[in-house]
């Protein structure tokens, strides 16, 4: 089967990433189902990777559908060890304006019906969380991004990413409160990903792609699916330039990520005490450490 240590997921606009070559579509069953579409894996400036996209390449799942279990699986399948997720996402902040893109490092949970963890039926495991996204991957991707001077779009380093339910966008009164904790970008599916991706040590970090002001913004529509759509079309062109340079230092000097023993002191459970049927379900995260 083939392999990659990096690996994308692309949100809305992002379907297909143009610069692949030597494209290999991979179709993975995993313990906790199908994942959104079959995984492409191909050779970015000779650097293997593999890209999923998040929705289905005809987004038809909405963020509560998304198998989250399944692809963060299927990529460690494949031997990902790196994980760029490019993201759609409404600003809460006036300096974050549409078309500029931010590397966040904290999330916000306000999700309600999403399964976050690999784990239970008789395995117990807390991950450390305090810092969602892998920093020294956020650092690579954010240097991708500064060093690239893409028109009309401004770095934003750092900044706090609401994960909220969906499908409908926010109230104005839920935007105002977001805006009041000092959040920076609302989407609707980051959250799960870095939970999963931390659980199966795989050094995760979010390129968000700013498409609209949300609905709090007095002087700018509420967001609409025209809107975002348009923005969106722009978003994907210049990720796609950002994950190809953000590939290319990927795999110049790959960095040290502490997520890569994310397990180690956070399986509470005795190893030998773990039902056979769970121990085999999960038996790709657990390898290292039966």
């Amino acid at each position: 089967m083939a392999q990659a240590h990096i690996g994308i997921i692309g949100g809305s606009g992002l379907y297909k990433m143009e610069a692949l070559k030597d494209v290999e579509e991979v179709q993975l069953e995993t313990p906790f189902g199908s994942p959104s579409d079959a995984l492409i894996v191909g050779t970015l400036d000779g650097t293997s990777v593999a890209f999923l996209a998040r929705h289905g390449r005809n987004h038809h799942l909405t963020p509560s559908e998304l198998p989250f279990r399944a692809n963060i699986h299927a990529m460690k399948q494949l031997g990902v060890e790196y994980l760029i997720s490019a993201s759609a996402v409404g600003s809460l902040k006036e300096e974050a304006k549409p078309l500029d893109m931010v590397v966040p490092d904290q999330f916000i949970d306000r999700t309600k019906n999403r399964v976050s963890t690999f784990f239970g039926e008789g395995i117990v495991a807390h991950i450390a969380f305090a810092d969602p996204v892998c920093n020294n991957l956020a650092g690579v991707v954010a240097d991708a991004v500064a060093s690239l001077k893409l028109p009309d779009v401004t770095l934003h380093r750092g900044g706090t990413y609401v994960c909220m339910e969906g499908p409908a966008f926010s109230t104005k009164a839920e935007s105002h409160l977001y805006r009041s904790w000092g959040a920076t970008v609302i989407g609707m599916t980051n959250l799960p990903e870095a939970k999963l991706a931390r659980e199966a040590e795989i050094a995760y970090a979010t390129l968000a792609l700013v498409t609209d002001y949300d609905c709090w913004h007095p002087d700018h529509d509420s967001v609409t699916v025209e809107m975002v759509i348009a923005n969106l079309q722009r978003n994907a062109t210049n990720a796609q330039k950002v994950i190809q340079e953000t590939v290319r230092r990927l795999a110049e000097n790959p960095p040290v990520s502490e997520a890569h023993s994310a397990l180690k002191f956070a399986i509470l459970t005795q190893l030998d005490k773990v039902p056979a049927a769970t121990k085999e379900k999960l038996g790709l995260l657990l390898q290292k450490y039966l």
